[in-house]
């Protein structure tokens, strides 16, 4: 057991340093890749059940539907024959019946089969990864302990969410304000064509602080309390929320249960994500502030329809005083977000490495408590 530990504490630390180093090398595989691919294959296959089902029941259900409505067309003739027929039967009004129980048998199979797909991801990918390092680890300890460190780096992103906003960056110094908005279109999922500069970078400082929880803290603190499993368990998760997680017509009830779990999985590390920001702006410069990131934190957090995604943004508003958030514009459709933070200057291109900076820095104190923890356990284990 003592041993394990040991080698569970040198992975995540050699984990860390892979990503902070390499990042994801392109052309390299990644299982975040073959774990989207999976989902993708699974929600096309259930997605097509739930939609066609009700289309292989609907003889049934159509004899159903009829025999009521012979039903109530007897006793309306019965009391037309008795005199006391107060209307008669709309066939209108039965095709828009038969119409919205057809609706209704949709998404409630959608709900179903999305959970199923829930289920069969999460389990698929946690055994997969458990056998991987079960085989490594009976091979050879130090191969296992290998194995382990490329899993941990793989799955966390503070890398590559540097690298990819930075291209904003360099895009807003250096290109036009075209190469911006396509720069930006990478990495949100928010409509970019009418972005200005101010409001291109601005999106790009949200995405970091938001992927400062989802993809570096929360997957680190799962690798530290479960190893790869648990974190790559968590990583299918986020990615079926941002796959299937939208409230549009073909996810709102089919992603309804992935987006659910993601919320209930990320609710503790976004906000351990939060307060690691807010006590990181002490080791980064004059440039954050530390009070203002814990007022802005406090009284922000909650604007977000996700219980989630505001805290890390709220934080980082603060420590680099922006105001972020506001009404965006997806799939050519504007929906009405509260701001967040306060404006006590406009968002500039340096906003962006500012934020990397921090989501850095956040990362550290991460891993060095959570290495520090598991230390800790290691001595008072026998």
């Amino acid at each position: 057991m003592k041993q394990l530990l040991l080698y569970h504490m040198l992975a995540l630390f050699a984990g860390f340093l892979l990503d902070l180093l390499l990042g994801d090398p392109q052309g390299f595989p990644h299982p975040v890749r073959w774990i989207g691919t999976g989902i993708a294959h699974l929600a096309n296959r259930y997605l097509k059940k739930a939609e066609s089902a009700p289309e292989r029941r609907r003889g049934a259900e159509a004899a159903t539907v009829t025999e009521r409505a012979s039903g109530r067309a007897e006793q309306s003739v019965s009391r037309s024959l008795a005199g006391d027929l107060e209307g008669e039967i709309n066939p209108a009004e039965e095709a828009l019946a038969e119409m919205r129980e057809r609706e209704s048998c949709v998404r409630r199979r959608k709900r179903q089969y999305g959970l199923y797909m829930v289920i069969e991801v999460v389990l698929l990918t946690g055994l997969a990864a458990a056998a991987v390092l079960v085989v490594c680890y009976h091979l050879h300890p130090f191969l296992g302990c290998a194995a382990e460190a490329f899993m941990t780096g793989q799955m966390l992103a503070a890398k590559s969410l540097r690298t990819e906003s930075m291209k904003v960056y360099t895009a807003l110094r250096e290109g036009t304000l075209a190469d911006a908005r396509h720069a930006v279109s990478m990495i949100v999922g928010r409509d970019t064509e009418r972005l200005d500069r101010e409001h291109v970078a601005m999106a790009a400082v949200e995405t970091v602080a938001e992927n400062t929880s989802d993809g570096e803290i929360a997957p680190m603190l799962c690798f530290a309390l479960g190893g790869p499993v648990l974190g790559w368990m968590y990583k299918a998760v986020n990615t079926m929320d941002s796959m299937v997680g939208y409230k549009n017509e073909t996810y709102i009830d089919f992603g309804r249960a992935a987006a659910k779990l993601d919320d209930v999985v990320n609710f503790l590390p976004s906000r351990i994500s939060a307060w690691l920001m807010i006590l990181a702006c002490h080791l980064c410069g004059k440039d954050y502030d530390a009070a203002r990131a814990r007022r802005i934190y406090l009284r922000d957090r909650r604007k977000h329809a996700s219980p989630n995604s505001a805290q890390t943004e709220s934080a980082c508003a603060g420590a680099l005083g922006l105001r972020l958030a506001g009404d965006a514009s997806y799939f050519g459709k504007v929906v009405k977000k509260p701001f967040i933070g306060d404006r006590m200057r406009p968002t500039e291109p340096e906003d962006i490495p500012r934020a990397n900076r921090l989501m850095y820095a956040a990362s550290m104190l991460c891993e060095g408590i959570c290495l520090l923890t598991l230390l800790m356990i290691w001595f008072l284990c026998d």
